[in-house]
């Protein structure tokens, strides 16, 4: 029987349904390098031939141990689906002579690196700047036009991300934005293979994007994400999933597939994604990559990874088109036939729509709840009306448990202060929107009260 070897790190779709997936195509051995949910302890027993939680001073090498623990085992293939692990996976895969995303892996980890070789490539981007200190933010803020945002080169999940508006705001952007970096490291969400990455950061021009020239319906997000597969350096486009509004600054609220986009838009955005993709020499890995949509039919790429998109992108991706991603890319690196898609799915061929929700503690305009509330889904599942057919469902991997104060929400760290993750099944994507509204609308109202302190 085939041997895989499972890289498990924070971050990507739900360790439980990754890992039934891959243990579906063979025997799966896990190399742990955080802390396995609670919720998936006891099940990573049962699928796994075995569990390998390093010691601290043995993940100082990361390649070195992914290289000798695969040589342990004897594993045909090793995979990873976290944004922290695909860099080092990459690079063990290279010197294990097994397939993986290839020597230029780092180009779609790297923010500073990727955005270095579209603007050689001439791929339409916002305009950015590196920077690595306070006074190289000054230099680019004298340099770009406000507003700015300011991101870490290596982070995800809009970690550390801040808005800078005019000169003023700099130097409180650079300390809020390292300082959140810091505290995500401890929580696990950082960088496990390159040292001192947390450092590292871009400046980029906040581009004026819009909706309403893209989507029929109102309560779409002004960016979409083409989610596709690199297979020995071909790109396949899956399918696109749209968002709603961002929150304050740039914090994802919903992830909805399929994006309800006309046929030829999709064909355009494709396209654009399919540049940036080939951009970055991938060889063989999951992609995601975000595309910002403007007037006039305007679009820019904001960033590309080597691995599946996060969250539940990956799950509503098979429930609505029929495609276990991950069990096809398991496939394919173990040597397989896969049939991967011709071209990237549309909405007429979905089957019904998913969509995965981030509850945080904001209202449907970004603005904090009057007072603090305790997360409940029993409470929401039983109060909130949601439309006929509509299913609602709790991602308990990706949430905190019932009877737990939901967190004040902190702009800077984004996702690290979400209460839960939500999945919605609906009639189409339309549905799922008008749902999540409803849903973003009813939470501070249905949900237990905890204290009377209000937000700040």
């Amino acid at each position: 029987m085939s041997k895989v070897l499972f890289v498990y790190a924070k971050g990507g779709p739900p360790l439980g349904y990754a890992l039934s997936r891959v243990a579906a195509r063979s025997a799966v051995h896990l190399l742990a390098l955080s802390a396995l949910p609670p919720s998936v302890a006891a099940s990573a027993d049962r699928l796994c031939a075995s569990v390998l939680i390093p010691s601290e001073p043995e993940r100082h090498d990361l390649v070195s141990l992914i290289v000798s623990r695969a040589q342990e085992v004897g594993a045909d293939a090793v995979v990873t689906f976290s944004e922290y692990a695909v860099v080092a996976v990459a690079e063990a895969c290279e010197k294990l002579g097994l397939a993986g995303a290839g020597n230029s892996c780092a180009l779609a980890r790297d923010k500073r690196m990727m955005r270095r070789t579209w603007q050689d490539q001439g791929i339409s981007q916002p305009r950015f700047r590196p920077v690595a200190t306070e006074q190289d933010l000054h230099d680019a803020a004298a340099t770009l036009r406000f507003p700015l945002l300011l991101k870490a080169a290596w982070s995800a999940g809009s970690t550390a991300h801040r808005t800078i508006r005019c000169a003023g705001e700099v130097r409180a952007a650079w300390e809020r934005a390292r300082e959140v970096m810091a505290e995500s490291a401890q929580l696990g969400y950082a960088e496990l293979h390159v040292a001192g990455a947390g450092a590292d950061f871009i400046v980029e021009e906040i581009v004026p994007g819009t909706a309403t020239e893209w989507f029929d319906q109102e309560g779409w997000g002004d960016y979409v994400s083409v989610e596709g597969v690199v297979v020995d350096g071909d790109f396949r486009p899956v399918c696109l999933s749209g968002r709603m509004p961002t929150v304050e600054p740039f914090t994802e609220r919903a992830g909805i597939t399929p994006a309800a986009l006309p046929h030829d838009a999709q064909r355009r955005i494709v396209a654009l994604a399919r540049d940036a993709v080939d951009a970055l020499g991938l060889r063989n890995c999951g992609t995601h990559t975000e595309i910002k949509l403007g007037a006039d039919g305007r679009m820019w790429v904001i960033e590309t990874a080597a691995r599946f998109g996060g969250a539940m992108t990956v799950p509503q991706i098979e429930e609505v088109f029929g495609l276990d991603l991950i069990g096809m890319l398991t496939d394919h690196l173990l040597g397989r036939p896969v049939s991967w898609p011709a071209e990237a799915r549309t909405p007429q061929e979905a089957h019904g729509a998913a969509g995965s929700l981030v509850v945080l503690a904001v209202d449907g305009a970004g603005d904090a709840w009057p007072d603090r509330r305790i997360w409940d889904f029993p409470t929401v599942h039983d109060n909130v009306p949601l439309s006929a057919g509509s299913r609602l469902s709790v991602v308990a991997e990706n949430s905190l448990p019932d009877g737990t104060l939901v967190p004040v929400y902190d702009p800077a760290a984004g996702a690290n202060t979400m209460a839960a993750l939500c999945l919605l099944s609906a009639t189409d994507p339309e549905t799922v929107i008008r749902d999540f509204r409803t849903l973003v609308d009813a939470l501070p109202k249905v949900l237990p009260h905890g204290t009377t302190e209000a937000q700040s």
